[in-house]
């Protein structure tokens, strides 16, 4: 049998830090508000377009690989911040990183694109479909972000992350996944202002308004992670003890610790990053299995569970087997330019621009969505 085993990873953070002593500069709160409901104290904002960080993480991660852009049959980009709709993202990073002959596409499943994007690159490399694959996970989330929403400005940050996967007759890469959705809860988590419906509207594009109900996130992602880990670990017989690592979606430390205490792991083997990037929604899980990785929390061979949600509610889980390697059989000296500027100084500007037809996003409150007609 064929299997995609993951032979390159490489990640791209925005070198502009925001503290939480930064969002008190124009937020009602402080650190000890926002670290003791999120266990958040810092997130990335980037100077440069989304798919500028997607570029440069996947070609860090085909330098670990040692592999060229000719080498790639099928880029995947994981994003629900897209810099455009048409032509999709993905093939302006195939083109940057010279994969000529390769196929490319966008998925968005919001926070959970990426792990999405990593079971599609499975598959078609199980189905002979392609040999090599580059799956990314991309957001640029503060473009998009109510800065006066103290509930979400706080939790989200910008990055990314991409995987190389190659065809393998080891039992390597993704071992089992559980893939569904809560669609009856789809409206818990919205972003008035992205997408078609919120067009003709006299509204400027950027801005908008997060239906974000906090306490029934809680409710389902922890019941929809820890029922999909527990149905891969079953039908894969792995016990909890046997996991080298759990490398969770980081929305939240409390959704991240009621998880791993449901599903049986020990807290020791929780990796975590939520504290210094925040939620970077598609992005997260990527660049923490990375961080896992560079930081020897993944061993050769070692065994690790990948639970995750986003908005829809989307939820996954993914067990992965890693390789014999855990360090880049190369390097590359891609890089982001310099960023001139503070993050407080990239935020302020965006809210600045953000004020100009601020007063016309209540025109929102008359559309109806899909859960709503019929």
């Amino acid at each position: 049998m064929t299997h995609a085993a993951i032979t390159g990873w490489g990640k791209c953070l925005p070198p502009a830090v925001l503290t939480n002593a930064d969002l008190a500069t124009f937020l009602p709160t402080d650190d000890e508000w926002i670290t003791s409901r999120t266990g958040m104290k810092e997130r990335r904002i980037s100077h440069v377009p989304g798919i500028e960080l997607a570029i440069v993480a996947a070609q860090r991660a085909l330098a670990c690989a040692g592999l060229q852009g000719a080498d790639v049959d099928l880029v995947i980009y994981g994003s629900c911040s897209n810099d455009e709709a048409v032509p999709n993202s993905a093939s302006g990073v195939q083109q940057r990183i010279g994969a000529t002959r390769a196929a490319a596409f966008d998925v968005n499943t919001a926070c959970t694109s990426f792990m999405y994007g990593l079971t599609i690159g499975t598959s078609m490399i199980r189905t002979g479909v392609v040999r090599n694959a580059v799956v990314i996970g991309v957001e640029l989330i503060s473009q998009y972000m109510d800065w006066d929403n103290r509930n979400v400005a706080v939790l989200f940050g910008d990055g990314a992350a991409a995987v190389v996967l190659q065809a393998t007759d080891r039992e390597e890469g993704v071992l089992a996944e559980k893939l569904q959705c809560y669609a009856d809860a789809r409206q818990i988590l919205r972003v008035r202002g992205m997408g078609t419906m919120y067009a003709n509207l006299g509204v400027p594009f950027g801005q908008t308004r997060w239906d974000f109900d906090g306490q029934e996130i809680f409710r389902k992602a922890v019941h929809g992670m820890s029922e999909a880990s527990a149905e891969v670990l079953a039908r894969t017989g792995t016990t909890p003890d046997q996991l080298a690592a759990v490398v969770p979606h980081q929305a939240n430390l409390r959704i991240i610790e009621a998880v791993a205490k449901k599903v049986g792991a020990d807290p020791a083997k929780l990796f975590l990053t939520v504290h210094k990037y925040g939620n970077m929604s598609s992005a997260t899980a990527p660049v923490a299995l990375v961080e896992a990785v560079e930081e020897g929390r993944v061993p050769p061979g070692g065994l690790v569970l990948m639970p995750a949600f986003g908005g829809g509610l989307t939820l996954s889980s993914h067990l992965i087997r890693w390789g014999e390697r855990t360090t880049p059989l190369g390097t590359t000296d891609a890089d982001l330019p310099p960023c001139p500027k503070t993050a407080l100084e990239l935020v302020n500007e965006i809210r600045e621009i953000k004020r100009i037809g601020a007063d016309t996003v209540p025109r929102y409150e008359a559309l109806t969505f899909p859960e709503n007609r019929g």
